[in-house]
Formats: structure tokens, sequence, C-alpha cells
């Protein structure tokens, strides 16, 4: 016999009237050996199993509902212990609840077992067990057959935690299995301690419920459960287990790998299913064809919980999609790392600006000719209280996605040009300087950046002219509508615009012609090649010829040239001597405060040395 106990639970009323005082004699055990002919009458007919226990746990008395539920007569149960024919003492619990009854200090035990038949077949009877009365020893037993209910209670579970459409368990029964798996005791005892997971979805799916309906859809998943079962079913034969195949929602699958052996058992397994998935689907008269992105998962066991295990394979699934789709992807904790450190500055970049956590830097722009300081560019970093100082590679392109580059531009714009007109009011004798502000396309669709400049120059007090924009090439070439008329008035009030890493677009110099920009500035890619100093390879030629016809053009259109990225002696000279009008580069500076910048406004030539 097997069984399992549910534990005590409230008993179901007993009709006490059945058993009295004065229906019974005693005997020198002081139980029921003589009763009336009503009551014993009763006691044979009632359909429910019955028998009396002694103190013991010996049956004295059994009817006959309870002798043909076991497989035989009553008369045969008597003396039999009852433990062993209900099978209560395999199970701890219910075995030492079952003798507290015995002994009065428990009032009563409902439970669950299973019971095999003398003919081989298993039943399910729910045993309940109470005292006959408070003077007298023993017990009243009573075994009913719930087969019928455990039955049904199985199929209504299996019905809810399947998918009706693959009939793959459905996302509640994985989850059942994953924190069952991440059990101590379910990976201490024996196996390898590891866990991995595959999550996959497919591919445009969406695309086919779209264009060919819910049916065809419907039949592609179980189809694609079927290939994935199979998956599954290889790769277990020669590992302990079968992995566990289950439809999470919408074309979401999983693969658990209970006691993984490690990442290359989950890489093998997600090629498998990438090759299964490639040969294609015959489905309503229509040949399909599907692959899937899927991200793998495989960690130790301890220490992981199901959400934290899920968590990482939907990130790992994202990669998978990003890299390109029809691919797996291993779980990278350094790259997690970073996205993480991604989605927690995304989430503070206003508060922070809010907190006043940005600063500015400036880097000198210097006359190639004189080696004077023209101008700064203005540069943002961020004194972030958890990651330290950042600059704007890290940050920048985050304040883009989520539209905060218009307050923090906005900032940085106002901050940059009373720098300028402090500088100014500081040094009268000098020749004023010119301060460069990157700008953000978003900044020209998401504000009125015109009526921004127009407003923060007039608060400021600096001339129009002393203020640059700076916008990437790609942004500058082919604008047109709103961003157009924004820089066309721009350069009417009078304030310069720029394009910066010019060189590195698509160039479009015939609409270049056309632009209200007075200032180029050549991406560092093509200085770079200007570093020969005598020694060692010379440079290519070409690098040369393309920056001298970039100048060239330049100046032929009334505009002037920036170099980027100056960094060497050498790098000056040759591009002093094809007419660059200006650098900008670790030769002259590195990004210093503004009292630095103070300090070179004395100097009548900028002095070249150490960075």
């Amino acid at each position: 016999m097997s069984g399992t106990s549910e534990g005590p639970t409230p008993a179901a009323d007993l009709d006490r009237s059945a058993v009295t005082e004065s229906d019974i004699d005693s005997t020198e055990s002081g139980l029921l050996v003589n009763r009336p002919p009503a009551y014993r009458s009763v006691f044979a007919a009632a359909p429910l199993a019955m028998a009396v226990v002694d103190g013991e746990g010996r049956i004295v008395d059994a009817n006959d509902a309870l002798g043909a539920l076991l497989g035989g007569g009553s008369t045969g149960l008597v003396g039999r212990v009852a433990s062993d024919l209900l099978d209560l003492a395999s199970d701890p619990r219910t075995w030492h609840a079952y003798r507290e009854v015995l002994r009065g200090r428990q009032a009563k035990l409902r439970c669950t077992r299973r019971l095999k038949q003398p003919d081989g077949r298993s039943l399910w009877a729910q045993v309940t067990v109470s005292p006959l009365d408070a003077d007298m020893p023993g017990v009243l037993l009573s075994v009913a057959d719930v087969s019928a209910h455990r039955d049904l209670q199985a199929r209504l579970r299996h019905l809810q935690m399947h998918d009706p459409v693959t009939r793959l368990p459905n996302r509640t029964l994985f989850f059942e299995r994953v924190s069952a798996a991440l059990e101590a005791e379910a990976y201490e005892q024996s196996g390898t301690g590891r866990i991995g997971l595959c999550y996959l979805d497919l591919d445009g799916f969406k695309a086919v419920n779209d264009t060919l309906g819910h049916r065809v859809g419907d039949l592609l998943l179980a189809a694609v459960a079927e290939r994935l079962t199979d998956c599954a079913e290889q790769a277990g034969q020669t590992r302990p287990s079968v992995p566990l195949v289950a439809r999470l929602g919408g074309d979401e699958f999983a693969l658990l790998v209970e006691d993984s052996t490690g990442t290359e058992q989950l890489a093998d397994l997600a090629e498998s299913v990438l090759k299964a998935l490639q040969a294609p689907f015959d489905l309503a008269g229509h040949r399909l064809n599907v692959s899937a992105s899927i991200g793998v998962v495989e960690r130790h066991a301890a220490g992981t919980t199901a959400t934290g295990l899920m968590q990482a394979a939907d990130t790992t699934l994202y990669w998978a999609k990003v890299d390109g789709k029809d691919r797996w992807t291993l779980f990278d904790p350094e790259r997690n790392a970073h996205l993480m450190t991604r989605q927690a500055l995304a989430s503070t970049l206003r508060p922070a600006i809010e907190r006043g956590e940005f600063r500015l830097d400036y880097q000198p722009l210097v006359g190639m000719s004189d080696g004077r300081l023209r101008g700064v560019e203005a540069l943002v970093r961020w004194d972030h209280p958890r990651f330290g100082l950042l600059s704007p590679n890290r940050f920048v392109a985050l304040a883009e996605e989520d539209g905060s580059i218009v307050p923090l531009g906005r900032w940085v714009l106002a901050t940059a040009c009373r720098q300028a007109r402090q500088w100014q009011l500081d040094n009268p004798d000098d020749p004023p300087l010119f301060v460069s502000v990157n700008v953000a396309v978003r900044q020209v669709w998401d504000s009125d950046l015109v009526a921004d400049v127009a407003e923060i120059l007039a608060e400021t007090g600096l001339a129009p002219h002393l203020l640059q924009l700076e916008l990437t090439e790609s942004a500058v070439m082919g604008s047109a509508g709103r961003p157009l008329q924004a820089l066309q008035a721009l350069s009417d009030m009078g304030v310069g615009i720029a394009i910066d890493d010019f060189g590195t677009g698509y160039s479009n110099l015939a609409y270049l012609s056309r632009l209200p920009v007075s200032v180029l500035k050549l991406d560092g890619s093509f200085v770079r090649g200007f570093q020969y100093e005598g020694a060692g390879s010379p440079p290519n030629p070409a690098d040369q010829v393309v920056v001298e016809a970039m100048i060239d053009l330049a100046h032929r259109l009334g505009l002037t040239v920036t170099a980027e990225c100056v960094e060497t002696s050498a790098q000056a000279t040759r591009l002093r001597s094809i007419g660059c009008d200006t650098g900008q580069g670790w030769l002259y500076s590195r990004p210093v405060s503004p009292d630095r910048i103070s300090e070179l406004l004395g100097t009548e030539t900028y002095a070249v040395g150490n960075p």
C-alpha cells in the first residue's frame, strides 16, 4: 500500500446517536462486543465503510461496506492492525496524528490514502478517525472512496495547467516546476545542482496571425510545439530527464533543463531547436517558414529564484532579437550589468537635472595660423552620486530617447552662454571667445529652439555671433520643414551653425550649399591619418587628398573648417599647410574647467605642451 496524507482537516459530522452507553456492554477492554439488533443492522447496512478500532490500533468490528472496499469480507478484518490496512504508517505526519487520536490527545484525523486492492487495482480513500466516546477507549474509523472526485480534480487541474492550443504545460505549471527545481531539497541530495532554460519566441509570428488569421496561427503554434517536444525527447535520450516544454503565452515557449550539465548542453538544445524550425510548415494549404530567437540561461540553482531566472532569460531573448533574430544568445552577466546601469541612468536623468548634478567642461578651439584661443566647445558631464563622473556618451543617447535632452539641452545652452559672457566681462581687453554648444535634433522638434536661444542670449547679454550650435552631419543633411526653418532663423539671428563629425554621414554636397551652415568640423578619423612624425611608415597619401579636398570645398562655399582630435604637432603642421582654420584636441588641451579657460585667456599665443 502507498498513500499521502492531506493532514488533519475538519472531519465530516458523524452520527454519534448510533453509539451510546445504553447500547453497549463492556468487556475487559472496555469496547463494544454486544449491540442491540437495531444498532447492529444500521452498522451493517450503512453505505459508509466503518470499523471500530481499540486503543492498540486493532479492528474490533467492521461492517460489510469496509470489507467490500478493501476487497474481502468484514469478518476477516477483525483483529487486523488498522494502520496496516489503510497505509497510515507510511507517512510520518499521518502516523503521528493517528496515534494521537488513539491516545485521546487529538480530537480527529482526516487524511487521503491511495490503497491497493487484492486484484491490483488502486483507489483513493478518505480516512476519518475520531474517538468513540470520552469515557471509552478506541476510535471509530470510516473510509470513503473518493477516486472519482480525485480523478475529476486531476482532470480539472490538467485543464488549468495546460495550454488548450498546444496541449503543453502552461505558464502556471511551468513556474511550479521551476520553483520546485530551485528548492534546496531538489538539488542538494542528488543531481548537478544546476538549472538551464531556453526561452524563445517566433520571429514574425504576428504577421501570420494578421495575414492568415488566428486559426492558421494556432495550427502553427501546435506544429511548433510538436517539434519542440521532439527536440526535448531527443535531448533526454542521453540525459537523466527530459526537458520540460511549455507554452508561456502568445508565441513564447520555454524548455526547462533540470540538473543541467553546463552551457554546452543548453547550447546543443538551442541549436537543435533552431534546426528543427528551419523546415517549412504545411498548414491549411499554406507553406510557412518561421524562425525563432532564443535566450539561453544556465547557472547554479543555489541562490537563483524563478523570477531572477526568467528576468535573465527575457533579457537574453531581447539580445537575440537585437542581434538579428534566428539565433540563440547566452546570458552575459557583464552585458546585463551594462544594461542595468543604462536603465538606472535612464530612470534618474530628469531628477538629476532638477538636482543640479550636471556640469560643463570646455575644450579650447585654437586658430591654426596663429595659435590663439578663438573659442571653446562646451561638453556636459554628469556627476552621478553612484557611478561617478560620466562623459556624454554614457547618457546623451538615453536623454534623446526619453526626451530629457530638451531640458538638459536648455540648461547646457544657458550655462554655456552665461559662462562665455562672464569671460568677456572678466577680460574686456581680450577678443571675446565664442562658445560652441551641441544640439540634438530632438531639441528642434520637441521645443522651440529659436525662442529658447533668443531668450537665453537676451538674459545673459551674449552677442549672437559668439554662440555656435553644433549638429551632427546626419541630422543636418536632408533637413527639411521645421529643422531647416529653425536653422535658418538662428543663422539670420547671427548664431553660427556648425556640422559636427563631417565626413562620416552621407555628405549630400549639393544640399550642403543650401544650408545655413558656417563651419564644418572634420571627424577625427580623417585627422588620425596625419600623425606621421618622420619615423616609420608614412601615412596613406589618400588621407591628405581627401581632407585637402574637403577643406578646399568648404572654403569655396564660404565656410571655415575645424579639425577634431588633433593630438600631435605633425598633424597640426600638415593641417595648417592645407589651410585648416581651427584645431581642437589633446595637443592643445583636454576639456577643462571654466577657471582653467580663464587662465588661458591671458596668453597671447596658445601654449602647445603636454595635454
